[in-house]
């Protein structure tokens, strides 16, 4: 075991990973292949899949899924056959450098743990290779249409998702200035790219209510120690996840740093797991530490 153990890091040893930050619809997917030339990464993991030199080796895409919740288990690996079947196929083909797409620095490095691969070296945001007048048209093309873009060439996305491909990005740019320079690689040569329609973007993106979520974390706090007291959940979201921010009781005596950091890490795995949502942060405040019941009877007496 410990033999298979030492061949898993040694694998996986010299492998550079990057990293691509941005927002949802903010056009990673269509900017990856251009940084991937830069950098000189022939390997990119975006949305569930593995691709290798213009073709899906390994993994499957997010964008099939029927819901925004399944769309986000998937691009994370939740599933271990999905997240395995990928790992293994990175072990074979000896890949030294990849590109890991997601919406948060907490997205990638958690796709790069959950793949066995090192935490990435080097993080480029979105913002460092877009203009924000590029970044707005992307995003107003995700929200009026639902397009999304997937790095490889049409015949490769026709040949793996027939029933999602919509079209071609020369075709959808009609070759416009923006598509000249925004698609060429350092040799001048054009690199094409895919536009799919999943089905979660056609019939509108679910998310779970604050009510729900609010339920959900004190159940969580509640299994996690009993003896903690919820006094107020505050949710914030943004395309990146949720924030939650819990205000609690604790009794006197209580080891604080240690319960406190476990608290946050039971939350943060038991809603991950069950719902797929991606939690950003885990905020708790300490509003009173209460008395032991013994403690309150003496100074009744007293």
């Amino acid at each position: 075991m410990k033999n298979l153990f030492d061949n898993l890091l040694n694998n996986f040893k010299h492998i550079q990973v990057f990293a691509l930050v941005g927002e949802s619809g903010t056009g990673k997917s269509f900017r990856s292949k251009l940084l991937a030339e830069q950098y000189g990464i022939h390997a990119i993991i975006d949305d569930g899949l593995l691709i290798q030199d213009e073709k899906i080796v390994a993994g499957r895409s997010a964008k099939r899924e029927k819901t925004y919740m399944g769309a986000v288990r998937v691009a994370l690996f939740d599933d271990k056959d999905h997240r395995d079947s990928v790992a293994k196929v990175l072990r074979k083909t000896h890949i030294k450098k990849i590109l890991i797409l997601g919406t948060s620095e907490k997205m990638v490095t958690k796709i790069a743990l959950r793949l066995q691969l090192p935490q990435p070296q080097k993080i480029i945001h979105i913002e460092d290779i877009a203009s924000k007048e590029e970044i707005e048209k992307a995003i107003k093309s995700r929200q009026v249409e639902g397009k999304h873009v997937i790095p490889v060439p049409s015949i490769e996305v026709k040949k793996n998702y027939p029933q999602i491909f919509s079209a071609s990005m020369r075709d959808f740019f009609k070759k416009t200035k923006l598509f000249q320079k925004t698609t060429k690689n350092l040799n001048g040569k054009m690199i094409e790219k895919s536009i799919v329609q999943p089905e979660f973007s056609k019939k509108g993106r679910i998310e779970i209510s604050e009510a729900a979520l609010t339920q959900m974390t004190m159940h969580c706090v509640d299994e996690c120690d009993p003896d903690v007291k919820v006094k107020k959940i505050t949710i914030k979201t943004d395309s990146r996840g949720y924030k939650l921010l819990v205000l609690i009781d604790v009794p006197f005596g209580t080891q604080l740093t240690g319960k406190i950091h476990r608290l946050q890490q039971y939350i943060i795995d038991k809603i991950e797991s069950y719902t797929g949502i991606l939690i950003e942060e885990v905020s708790i405040v300490i509003d009173k530490i209460s008395k032991p019941e013994s403690m309150n009877e003496k100074s009744k007496k007293a």
